[in-house]
């Protein structure tokens, strides 16, 4: 049985589990189960993995990623699930009680369970994306649902099953630092090929160049690259490697090899169609040229 398809007592992992409410439609019930997934290594039908779990840092590509993958209708739904500031809107979507009505360990088992659901989006697979600053607080919540396993990886297992881990990456970290400081100055993160914007968190305000912003993102950065790697390395985990300008140069191929990867159906490249455009501009590259000169002082 897949992670979403199986629930557990809570501290009687032994148990016999029971069904759950339905991928496509979880609401709580009361009470708590907990959501678990198969023994690492078993396969489930013809799916080679329960689900996946994109590993990145921002402005990688992941919004892209996310998007072409539900897009197959075969490779579940990702998002940032346990982004700690998203919590209480996951919540309130997944019809939850209020967390101060119920203990820590039931609002953290419904969660779970809820977040598996949506993360399936009425496939097989389950997808999740996760940032290298909200990892260690997840393998902190699954601690406290499933006491005593020795690793982050076993911890992860037991509540998503066999996972494929990919690691999302830019090699171009000025690049990088500089798309994520505009976003964060704009308040506009990200824009449909045809220019509409899909996601603005704050009024349009002009981007400011500033160069000790830009150099500290940088190193930021490359100190959460470095610590996925650390992460997989001490776990044991082989991740599948997807570089930025591989997916924005070739969208519908990295998709299919990531289908192909999972198991399920890729689909036909020349049917993909991105939904998330390159916010990149003339000012993107003035402030690259810039911080390069500044840099070089």
């Amino acid at each position: 049985m897949a992670a979403a398809d199986r629930v557990f007592r809570p501290r009687d992992f032994e148990g016999d589990g029971q069904d759950v409410a339905s991928s496509k439609d979880f609401s709580y019930s009361g009470g708590h189960h907990l959501a678990a997934g198969p023994a690492s290594g078993e396969r489930h039908g013809r799916y080679m993995f329960d689900g996946y779990i994109l590993c990145g840092t921002p402005r990688t590509g992941s919004t892209l990623l996310c998007k072409l993958l539900a897009s197959t209708k075969t490779a579940g739904d990702p998002h940032s699930f346990y982004r700690r500031q998203d919590v209480p809107e996951w919540a309130e979507e997944w019809n939850l009680p209020d967390r101060d009505t119920m203990s820590e360990l039931d609002f953290n088992v419904a969660y779970l369970n809820a977040a598996i659901a949506a993360g399936k989006g009425g496939t097989s697979i389950f997808g999740l994306r996760l940032m290298r600053e909200n990892l260690d607080e997840l393998s902190a919540i699954l601690d406290r649902i499933f006491p005593k396993l020795p690793s982050d990886r076993a911890r992860f297992e037991r509540a998503f099953g066999n996972v494929l881990y990919i690691h999302l990456s830019r090699e171009d970290k000025l690049a990088q630092a500089v798309s994520l400081i505009k976003a964060e100055q704009t308040g506009l993160w990200h824009i449909a090929p045809d220019g509409t914007e899909i996601e603005r968190v704050a009024p349009p305000k002009e981007p400011q160049y500033d160069f000790e912003r830009i150099k500290r993102e940088v190193t930021e950065l490359e100190t959460y690259d470095a610590a996925w790697n650390i992460w997989f390395e001490d776990q044991g985990i082989i991740p599948l490697r997807i570089g930025y300008e591989r997916l924005s140069a070739n969208p519908a191929m990295t998709l299919v090899s990531i289908c192909e990867a999972l198991g399920v159906q890729p689909p036909n490249a020349g049917d993909v169609r991105p939904g998330v455009a390159k916010l990149s501009d003339a000012t993107s590259l003035d402030w690259m040229r810039r911080y390069q000169l500044d840099a070089a002082v």
